[in-house]
């Protein structure tokens, strides 16, 4: 059932004031929405279904690409640090970064063309603007560098400058060490969702859900493929199957307040929507430049949600009681924790199963949880964990799982004893990507080609 199936009532609706326009973290708050290369759009991590001892996570840069625009389409941010970061000790802070950093070379400044010729290689003399990267693995301890120059697939220009773009994408996939991929270069969006949401819930009519507003945007990818020991405490993942997985935009070499820094960090996520729909207006910058061990400073927004109390005063749905330890589980320190009674029946995700972790430095904060130890679904459900698939969002996020659907349902309380069908139906019409994602690494589609409103 999705929203357009509940009754409407718009009664509330003009007291109400408007909400922000944004995506699962696309434009998610007033600063990054200015710089659209630094904002980190999505982040995904998941058992790789065709290689099940290794883990594929997956991170999205640069918003609402439209095909067509040229004439410099859209190059990874340079002077920049595009970092994903694990947590496998419970501790809030980042035991292990994966870092990808940009390099732009121009084969000739002489013409505005990004291609002067048909394109059929990531070398050819006729892409003329060309990125590589350099991926580091940091450690308390090290830091390794895994790959020094590697290609990075271009923007799609077009069928006329490339007229066979999945080789380029291809050829964009990488080594990075035994069992391991990288992979930079445009896809398709994969995340999919109908966001007229943002208008005051729909408008208060739930007659015209269902459309895709990301249908036809790409965004810049990294995608890395790594085997489980390469994430887990002390490289067991047998022992300690649990990571807490964000990523991070840095500003290399900027200031901040007249004063020099290393770095400053720009755009974060981890779980989806958190900045989007949970946080207001007046912390959302701050959220983007705070690290996860600081996170205890918007407990209350987590607690004490807002879309319950939209969603009550806009369609009569009642809002569950708060405070919210519901939440707390899926947004602050995985689901389920011991002595839960939503719809799993044991801990699945929180890092205090991981034998190894010392549970008086077990610190909640905002991330993406993995366990490790959950195999790929052979037969997926888009809601994940809601639907009963224990290896889908919120335990990770797979490319296909409906993120803005599962959300709606747990902030009008799905994981609560007692939840009510109409609850559980919630959804807003966009139940799957436009496009088929890739049935290997690195998953997700090859971009677009046309613009939006084109077929």
């Amino acid at each position: 059932m999705a929203f357009a199936a509940i009754g409407a009532s718009a009664a509330c609706v003009a007291a109400l004031a408007p909400m922000q326009s944004n995506a699962s973290s696309h434009r998610e708050a007033p600063l990054i929405a200015s710089t659209p290369s630094l904002d980190n759009t999505d982040l995904y991590a998941f058992v790789s279904p065709d290689m099940q001892d290794t883990v594929t996570l997956i991170s999205n840069w640069s918003p609402f690409e439209e095909p067509n625009g040229g004439p410099n389409y859209y190059p990874f941010a340079e002077s920049t640090a595009h970092d994903i970061n694990i947590d496998n000790d419970g501790d809030a802070r980042p035991d292990i970064v994966y870092r990808w950093t940009f390099s732009t070379t121009y084969q000739n400044d002489a013409t505005f063309l990004y291609t002067t010729g048909p394109v059929t290689s990531l070398a050819d003399k006729d892409l003329n603007i060309r990125q590589t990267y350099k991926l580091q693995r940091i450690t308390p301890t090290e830091t390794k560098t895994i790959l020094k120059s590697a290609r990075v697939a271009p923007s799609f220009t077009g069928k006329a400058s490339m007229p066979d773009y999945a080789a380029l994408s291809n050829a964009a996939i990488t080594s990075a060490g035994a069992g391991s991929k990288s992979f930079a270069g445009q896809a398709d969006d994969p995340f999919f969702a109908d966001l007229r949401v943002f208008d005051l819930l729909y408008g208060g009519d739930l007659s015209e859900v269902g459309q895709d507003t990301l249908k036809g945007y790409n965004v810049n990818t990294i995608a890395l493929r790594v085997p489980k020991a390469d994430l887990a405490l002390k490289s067991d993942a047998t022992r300690n199957p649990i990571v807490g997985i964000w990523t991070t935009t840095k500003r290399l070499g900027a200031s901040m307040n007249g004063k020099p820094a290393t770095s400053v960090q720009v755009s974060r996520l981890g779980m989806p929507l958190v900045n989007e729909a949970v946080l207001p207006l007046r912390v959302k910058n701050q959220f983007n430049a705070t690290r996860p061990m600081d996170d205890a400073k918007f407990l209350k927004y987590v607690t004490n949600p807002e879309v319950p109390r939209l969603m009550e005063a806009i369609y009569k749905i009642p809002a569950p009681a708060t405070p919210r330890t519901d939440l707390v589980e899926v947004f602050l320190t995985g689901v389920c924790k011991t002595g839960c009674t939503g719809p799993v029946a044991a801990d699945l995700n929180s890092q205090l199963l991981n034998k190894d972790v010392d549970k008086k430095e077990f610190a909640p904060s905002e991330q993406l949880r993995l366990n490790m130890g959950v195999p790929a679904s052979a037969n997926p459900n888009r809601l994940g964990v809601v639907g009963g698939d224990l290896a889908g969002f919120p335990n990770g996020r797979r490319l296909a799982d409906d993120v803005l659907d599962v959300t709606v349902q747990a902030a009008e309380g799905v994981l609560l004893p007692g939840a009510s069908d109409t609850v559980k139906g919630l959804g807003d019409g966009v139940n799957a990507n436009d496009h088929e994602f890739r049935s290997s690494f690195p998953y997700v589609s090859l971009p677009n080609m046309v613009g939006v409103n084109e077929s």
